[in-house]
């Protein structure tokens, strides 16, 4: 697929969790309101908004960990949201693990951090095996952070929303990552996002396909089509 000038200008403006460059990112986000979340609060609290830039989180080859989010309707639609910063840039929730942190206490705190949902209110249908890597172009790299981050690694989660969608929110306490959101194609993200993100998002779709399918299939055999 041919590169746009949309994709490129994205690209320059995207650190290393697919997010658009901030003066100050660790402290961007405000206290939260309260949540009934149950995942470690007090630790959490402590950790909110630094995973993506702790450097003691950086593994020895250089890949910061981070969670990607893929929520599911009945129909088994992906929930796709658009960034702030009015570039038109759309991806999945997806956030940094933090230093004690494990990968699922991640996906929930960011789940809600970034689109509003708590952990009664989608039901967890599966989790990619290992760790898919992404490296970061040349020019996005931080030559003079130590260590030094050259990309990330991400476990990803499909998700089903079990909740009513006007529970879907960007207004939790912390500054907005997101200011749209749409349901789209399980399929559609690959051809929309970042291209050294690609093929991360090509393994991790493949890989939980044959769960989405099932939902799929089970809409659509409840409608009788």
């Amino acid at each position: 697929m041919l590169r746009t000038a949309t994709h490129n200008s994205i690209e320059d403006g995207i650190l290393g969790d697919g997010k658009p460059a901030q003066a100050g990112r660790r402290n961007r986000r405000r206290p939260a309101k309260q949540s009934n979340r149950t995942d470690s609060p007090a630790a959490n609290n402590r950790n909110r908004g630094q995973g993506s830039e702790n450097s003691s989180n950086i593994d020895t080859e250089g890949f910061r960990p981070n969670v990607g989010i893929i929520v599911l309707n009945v129909r088994g639609q992906a929930l796709w949201a658009r960034r702030v910063g009015g570039k038109d840039a759309w991806q999945f929730p997806q956030g940094g693990i933090n230093p004690g942190e494990t990968p699922e206490q991640a996906l929930y705190r960011e789940l809600y951090e970034e689109i509003g949902l708590t952990r009664d209110q989608v039901s967890l249908i599966a989790c990619t095996r290992g760790w898919l890597r992404y490296r970061l172009p040349q020019r996005l790299i931080r030559r003079r952070s130590e260590p030094l981050c050259i990309g990330q690694k991400q476990k990803w989660f499909l998700l089903k929303l079990e909740a009513q969608e006007s529970s879907i929110s960007f207004d939790n306490g912390y500054k907005p990552e997101f200011d749209h959101w749409r349901w789209v194609n399980y399929w559609h993200p690959l051809s929309k996002v970042v291209t050294f993100k690609r093929e991360v998002y090509r393994r991790a779709l493949t890989e939980l396909a044959p769960q989405q399918l099932q939902l799929e299939r089970r809409w659509l055999r409840d409608k009788g089509e």
